[in-house]
């Protein structure tokens, strides 16, 4: 996987621990790009730290229900790694950055660090790294097909000849992120075990979507 001007292909790659956004809702695939602005001091040391180090942040949704006012709620047990490949000061103290999705991770445990952000050990998912997934088997067809039928609901317009150009990887992917859909059904995209799934995952979900008579007035 290479991103940014950063190659990551085998474990050694990666670090041991990570600091982790927990971000309800944010939805991080490897090879997507998810634009941020931060503004909590806890997160602008946390970017500050990235960006003098390995430039590497875990994005990942706290569990459905849990936590309140000054409680951490637990984490969720995916999530993916994400390295910052463009970042610009404000002037009013907030950032805005964009993070390129590189590796999804499982988390192992939280550790203590001394930090105001939460940092974990992690096992990342190493198929993810390589390029030979087999895209092949996804119904791309299908997939187009039930996107249009979302924008056509919503009264949207998509630039089709980039739609046409993408990758099934790419395609499915982008999608997927940028889907409205809520939390729960962000962390089954993201957790699905191949790309395949993934896309049946989405087919269905905006079927069941658009069934519901749903609407958007813009994709997230």
């Amino acid at each position: 996987m290479h991103v940014g001007n950063a190659r990551y292909v085998k474990r050694e790659d990666l670090p041991e621990t990570i600091p982790v956004f927990p971000l309800t809702g944010a939805l991080l695939l490897p090879g997507g790009q998810l634009p941020l602005n931060v503004f909590e001091p806890r997160y602008l040391a946390m970017f500050d730290a990235a960006l003098a180090g390995n430039r590497l942040i875990g994005m990942i949704q706290p569990v459905l229900g849990e936590g309140g006012e000054g409680i951490r709620p637990a984490l969720s047990s995916v999530g993916c790694i994400g390295r910052i490949t463009s970042f610009a000061e404000t002037g009013d103290g907030r950032y805005i950055t964009s993070l390129s999705g590189v590796c999804r991770f499982r988390l192992m445990e939280e550790v203590g660090e001394g930090h105001p952000y939460r940092t974990v050990r992690f096992m990342p998912f190493m198929s993810d790294l390589s390029s030979e997934e087999d895209d092949s088997t996804v119904d791309r067809q299908e997939l187009l097909r039930v996107f249009r039928a979302y924008l056509d609901a919503n009264k949207l317009e998509a630039d089709w000849d980039s739609v046409e150009r993408a990758g099934n990887r790419t395609l499915v992917n982008s999608l997927s992120m940028m889907s409205p859909f809520g939390p729960a059904e962000k962390q089954a995209l993201l957790e699905a075990p191949d790309l395949k799934t993934r896309a049946d995952t989405l087919i269905a979900i905006t079927e069941i979507f658009l069934a519901s008579g749903g609407s958007e007035t813009t994709l997230q």
